[in-house]
């Protein structure tokens, strides 16, 4: 009898990735461009660099991180290069897509894959694509907190 065994691709694995990045867009759209400039609170990030910042953590912990094709974290994106609502989602989405292309070459079993970072520090592939999402769920909820500081409805998911 030949049993064929199944591997699952890590795109596969992080599907659910697709519904988080999907509930932060349709977040973001709810600021205007105007918006962006918002600043909640005295010293913290602004709604631009808040939604910029993610971008930025996954281009750095993948582009410079995990595939090496950076010589350096990557620069904050700025607000002259990407200054509308809709630029902001251009650039989430360019970093977003280039990831899953990537990750669709592994499998699960290469969740376990010492990553050495050039920092010092090793992690797992796994736990620095968890980081990762982990980390756009957070913001997306602040995003979602800003917006009812602002009186208006946030995510409702």
């Amino acid at each position: 009898m030949l049993v064929r065994e199944y591997t699952m691709s890590l795109d596969q694995y992080f599907r659910h990735w697709q519904p988080i990045r999907t509930n932060l867009l349709a977040t973001i759209d709810k600021f205007s461009d105007r918006e962006l400039a918002y600043v909640p609170f005295p010293g913290s990030r602004s709604v631009g660099q808040i939604i910029r910042h993610i971008a930025n953590t996954e281009d750095g912990w993948f582009r410079y991180v995990v595939m090496q094709e950076a010589r350096e974290w990557p620069p904050e994106f700025t607000a002259a290069a990407y200054p509308t609502v809709a630029a902001t989602k251009v650039l989430l989405n360019r970093i977003h897509d280039h990831t899953m292309i990537y990750l669709s070459d592994w499998d699960c079993a290469d969740l376990e894959r010492p990553i050495a970072t050039p920092w010092g520090d090793t992690f797992t592939l796994g736990w620095i694509i968890w980081h990762v999402m982990e980390h756009e769920i957070h913001h997306r909820g602040e995003l979602s907190l800003i917006l009812g500081l602002m009186g208006r409805e946030g995510l409702n998911v």
